[in-house]
């Protein structure tokens, strides 16, 4: 399913061929940690503490639902991301999109850490609130895009798929140190505390992610496939100007614009592959959204259970991510990315119901086995999919078609999945209806999946 060509040869040794991939893979997971990172603190802070901040208007539900819609405006945000940077690292780069979407998740971050409350400054605080996680939308929108390929375009042959975990442990890695974070926070501080300026120390770190940023410009180079592509686009733009300025220059430079724009290549010929994609993945996007914020709401306000203890809870079992995460990318280079991925789609849709029943009981032993199990499925399909989606198109309109699948069940999936949850449990009355969501959710991605491997199988 790789239609991906050959890099040309390089002229590196063997050893420092070995130390460069190994650098890229390193500095493509830090990105995306920290970059996780920021986006997923905003989370934990919408469960907590935003809603009563920015939004203290009306009921305690009233204000989380604002607050978790304030949640989904960055996800509504990352498709427009990921095709601003998807179109120009396609044109000029994967590299110079992954540092422009870091600096700006910098900011987007510390300026939330920063913003004043609406008891300060009435309704500009919601306002400021909205635009800056609109910014952290577009910025990881932009950077999943360009952490996958620098790690995916530099994996030695037969190995994309690991490769391409190094990236997917980001967001594990992003979880924990998020929670991590919280839970010092509210550890060194009182209620009054944690939530006067507490819960801005964590959005404060996102400073780090500038000095990576710098890192990567410096010292991280442009992939070697990306590279080719563009040596191999360049001689064709020439072959074929030659021949069109025998025939009349003016005609073909109205042509070449149409003819390099990713983005136009992608809507005109490979939507479908782009839904597809999407589809195949919302279902994970949405359960592990639910899992990280919807679940943290819904035991700590409607089952009285321990914010901590629940913190605690869910960095535990997004530790066990780190060593799934890579197995199931490793599994899938020997037998098939396909087989992997529908195995974890499958294992969500019949663990739906159940984990919400243990959930229901209060219980924090059932809590961390009910998340657990859903975890591992989760970790079954994401291992495998940034080799997937980068298989999907070939390197000239890699960043842009492997970004739009991945953004656009971002929104479908886990923009929507915390206030769906919040609504759902409201109107019914039962977490059931969760259940059934994340099961209508698993079996359309079932249904993309079998179409993905039915179009590999025919080619």
């Amino acid at each position: 399913m790789d239609t991906a060509p050959p890099a040309l040869p390089s002229t590196s040794t063997p050893e420092q061929t070995t130390r460069n991939r190994r650098k890229v893979a390193t500095a493509a997971a830090l990105a995306s940690a920290v970059e996780w990172y920021d986006y997923f603190v905003f989370g934990i802070a919408a469960a907590l503490v935003l809603g009563d901040l920015y939004f203290p208007a009306g009921s305690p539900s009233a204000g989380v639902l604002a607050s978790f819609a304030t949640f989904a405006v960055g996800f509504l945000a990352r498709p427009f991301g990921g095709v601003i940077a998807g179109h120009l690292g396609d044109k000029r780069g994967r590299k110079p999109m992954l540092v422009l979407a870091l600096t700006l998740m910098g900011v987007a971050t510390t300026g939330i850490g920063l913003l004043p409350t609406y008891e300060t400054i009435g309704m500009a605080a919601p306002v400021l609130l909205v635009t800056l996680r609109v910014m952290q939308g577009i910025a990881v929108g932009a950077q999943w895009g360009g952490a996958m390929l620098l790690a995916t375009e530099y994996a030695p042959e037969g190995k994309r798929g690991i490769y391409g975990s190094f990236v997917q442990l980001g967001v594990p890695i992003g979880v924990v140190t998020a929670n991590s974070v919280f839970l010092l926070a509210g550890a060194f501080t009182s209620e009054s505390a944690f939530a006067a300026w507490g819960w801005r120390l964590p959005f404060l770190v996102g400073l780090l992610v500038l000095v990576l940023a710098w890192y990567i410009h410096k010292h991280v180079e442009e992939t070697p496939e990306f590279r080719a592509a563009e040596r191999a686009l360049a001689e064709k733009e020439r072959e074929e100007k030659g021949q069109t300025t025998e025939q009349g220059a003016g005609k073909g430079k109205g042509d070449d614009g149409a003819r390099n724009s990713p983005l136009r290549t992608i809507l005109r010929g490979h939507l479908g592959t782009v839904f597809l994609a999407g589809g195949s993945f919302a279902v994970n996007t949405a359960t592990f959204y639910i899992l990280i914020t919807g679940v943290l709401d819904y035991t700590t306000r409607e089952l009285d259970m321990n914010r901590g203890a629940v913190l605690t809870v869910s960095l535990c079992v997004s530790l066990t991510q780190l060593v799934l995460i890579p197995a199931s990318a490793a599994l899938s280079d020997r037998i098939g990315r396909i087989r992997i991925y529908g195995l974890g789609a499958a294992g969500i849709a019949l663990w739906a119901v159940p984990m919400f029943l243990l959930i229901d009981t209060g219980s924090l032993l059932w809590l961390a086995v009910g998340t657990f199990v859903g975890s591992c499925f989760l970790s079954i399909m994401y291992g495998p999919q940034a080799a997937l989606f980068a298989e999907l198109f070939t390197p000239e309109m890699r960043y842009t078609g492997a970004s739009l699948g991945y953004q656009i069940a971002a929104v479908l999936g886990g923009g929507l999945a915390p206030f769906v949850m919040v609504l759902l449990l409201e109107t019914t009355g039962t977490s059931m209806s969760v259940s059934a969501y994340i099961i209508g959710l698993a079996v359309i991605a079932l249904g993309s999946i079998k179409v993905l491997a039915d179009r590999a199988r025919s080619r």
